[in-house]
């Protein structure tokens, strides 16, 4: 989750000195200045890393280098000052465009590819780059560039554990850390599990103040009540993991075909006020599919069985 789809974060950045700290910290290496490379780098140099930085547009690093970066003039140099690369390029593609033709290079270093991709392509580059001896983590930045460093930058990684837990000191200064197991495509499936919940609720919510907009109710006023209903909602979800696990989904609060009636419900009013009926329509769509297949009696969460089909 990079800086274009994550949710907005308030907390300030902190105050960007015009020189690092004495550096006391393990080196490290970032590739790629984009807005959230250039946060990286500058986290590293706050917590006192000896920080190595390349762009393939120089000019990018030239403010980075004034507050104490050492600038790489080339790839294969920025690799070699360091036992620690983070890379946050535009896409996969691009990292392996970059890091392919440095071959041996890359032999005892430790890669944190931090480029948002899918976990098919996370997996790929592991073995990729495996092949010309470099240890391997893949990572997703759930987070905006400002507040980075920060402990409300959360940065999930999966990988080797021994490789993450020899460079989690330097990469602690990134934020949050959370280890999520040693297959690398594990932090790319987190990050999109997360968006599938951002937009969710997000979307709940835009049709909901749709609705209320018919009535004269402005979406500043609705908002504390979308809130209290998110974060009830939220808290169905343990007990719901638990039926998920077991397999089994007795209807201890409603069964799926209530829910159902309920959503014709939501259809009628959304059709009658002139708003938009797609979203409900896909609920009630997938409701009704479990339904034909005798799982009315059931509990909402029956609707995995669902989600899990192509």
């Amino acid at each position: 989750m990079n800086e274009h789809t994550e949710a907005p974060v308030t907390a300030p950045a902190p105050p960007a000195g015009p020189t690092a700290p004495a550096a006391s910290g393990a080196p490290v290496t970032v590739l790629g200045l984009g807005l959230m490379g250039q946060a990286l780098a500058r986290a590293f140099l706050a917590a006192g890393h000896p920080t190595t930085v390349w762009n393939r547009t120089p000019a990018k690093a030239e403010a980075l280098a004034a507050e104490g970066a050492h600038r790489a003039a080339t790839v294969t140099e920025a690799l070699g000052a360091s036992p620690l690369t983070v890379v946050c390029l535009t896409d996969y593609p691009a990292v392996h465009d970059l890091l392919g033709p440095a071959g041996a290079s890359l032999g005892g270093t430790t890669l944190v590819n931090l480029t948002s991709g899918s976990s098919e392509q996370a997996r790929e580059a592991a073995r990729r780059f495996g092949e010309h001896g470099a240890r391997y983590l893949d990572g997703a930045i759930m987070a905006v560039p400002p507040v980075i460093g920060t402990a409300e930058a959360v940065i999930l990684l999966s990988g080797p554990q021994p490789d993450f837990t020899t460079h989690e000191p330097a990469l602690a200064a990134l934020g949050t850390l959370a280890h999520l197991g040693t297959d690398p495509g594990l932090a790319s499936l987190y990050d999109a599990a997360g968006l599938t919940m951002m937009w969710a609720v997000l979307n709940a919510w835009l049709q909901g103040t749709a609705l209320l907009e018919t009535a004269g109710v402005d979406a500043t006023v609705y908002a504390p009540f979308a809130q209290q209903m998110a974060a009830g909602v939220a808290g169905w979800l343990p007990g719901y993991a638990d039926q998920i696990a077991r397999g089994s989904f007795p209807a201890e609060v409603a069964a799926l075909e209530t829910d159902a009636r309920s959503m014709d419900h939501l259809i009628e009013e959304a059709e009658s006020a002139g708003v938009n009926a797609e979203l409900p329509r896909l609920f009630k769509t997938m409701a009704n599919r479990a339904i034909a297949r005798g799982r009315g009696g059931e509990q909402y969460p029956v609707l995995i069985e669902e989600f899990r089909k192509p």
